[in-house]
């Protein structure tokens, strides 16, 4: 019984701190690794001297870690815009993996002529709405985060609207979105917008008339009908012809001074109507000052033709 007591009390050492040493880890979402292998050491007087030192060293415990693992998809609500319109874009980050992911941050690159509008920006999980923090260094990249944890197989939904601006039809229309978490990057997310020029355009449209006119005053009345099938030359040779109204229009025109002349010829039986106001139209070519994405008007007044020999 002496001896049990002698036995204890030297090695009570030992049994105390074999007692203490029950230590709880746990493993964070940004973790790189998959696969962590952990020892534990304890040491006491009265074990015998080793080449490491009085120690005795514990079997190795594997543990085999999950990682969060980031998706995002990138949508728009329409494929095609031009200067004016506002678009709709929608950021899908899903967590595909086994752990929660922390500080999640979303960057989308804008493309040129897209203007940011900041007080449009929405973030939910679910149904629950999460705040978002918002920068913008230069209004073309976007930088999104939240203090939410974003849980396995939970989705980040976010939206935003853009602004279409004059710019947008020198860029390409796509833009770049990809989310992080700690370490972890998800893919990158791309949409493609198709710009049309809209009104803002290079070219322009010419519209005109010719109609008998009869007060020589250039401007068509209710009792002066339309002349059809009256044939017009532009500058560039295109050759325009009058509808039953007598109008004509011609879109796509390349801006600057454009020219129009009527031709006489195709129309057998009248001449071109003196103009009492405006010198300049007693011809028949007319200059106009066409501007990028603007209309002009071309109106061309005509008279009855008679001869000598009719009274």
């Amino acid at each position: 019984m002496t001896s049990i007591k002698s036995w204890l009390r030297h090695r009570s050492l030992f049994f105390t701190i074999f007692t203490l040493s029950i230590f709880t880890h746990k493993v964070l979402p940004g973790i790189a690794q998959t696969e962590i292998r952990n020892t534990a050491r304890v040491g006491a007087e009265n074990i015998p001297e080793r080449p490491g030192g009085r120690l005795v060293e514990s079997n190795p415990v594997t543990l085999r870690a999950g990682q969060a693992a980031l998706e995002i998809i990138k949508t728009g609500d329409r494929a095609a815009a031009e200067p004016g319109d506002t678009v709709i874009y929608r950021l899908a980050i899903r967590n595909t993996g086994r752990v929660s992911a922390r500080n999640l941050t979303v960057t989308d690159r804008l493309p040129l002529g897209l203007l940011f509008a900041r007080r449009s920006i929405r973030g939910s999980i679910g149904n629950q709405t999460v705040q978002l923090a918002l920068s913008s260094g230069d209004n073309r990249t976007v930088t999104i985060s939240t203090p939410e944890e974003l849980q396995p197989n939970q989705t980040l939904n976010v939206s935003y609207a853009v602004e279409v601006t004059p710019d947008a039809v020198r860029g390409t229309g796509r833009n770049l979105a990809q989310a992080r978490a700690g370490n972890l990057i998800s893919n990158q997310a791309s949409h493609s917008l198709r710009i049309r020029g809209g009104i803002v355009s290079d070219c322009g449209t010419l519209v005109g008339r010719v109609f008998v006119d009869k007060n020589f005053d250039g401007e068509q009345q209710r009792n002066e009908p339309g002349v059809p099938n009256a044939v017009i030359y532009m500058d560039d040779g295109n050759r325009i012809m009058t509808d039953a109204n007598g109008l004509f229009s011609l879109a796509n025109v390349v801006s600057g001074y454009r020219s129009a002349a009527l031709d006489l010829t195709s129309l057998p039986g009248y001449a071109l109507a003196p103009n009492r106001y405006f010198i300049e139209r007693n011809s028949q070519s007319r200059m106009v000052q066409l501007a990028p994405g603007s209309m002009a008007r071309v109106n061309f007044g005509v008279t009855p033709a008679f001869s000598e020999d009719k009274r």
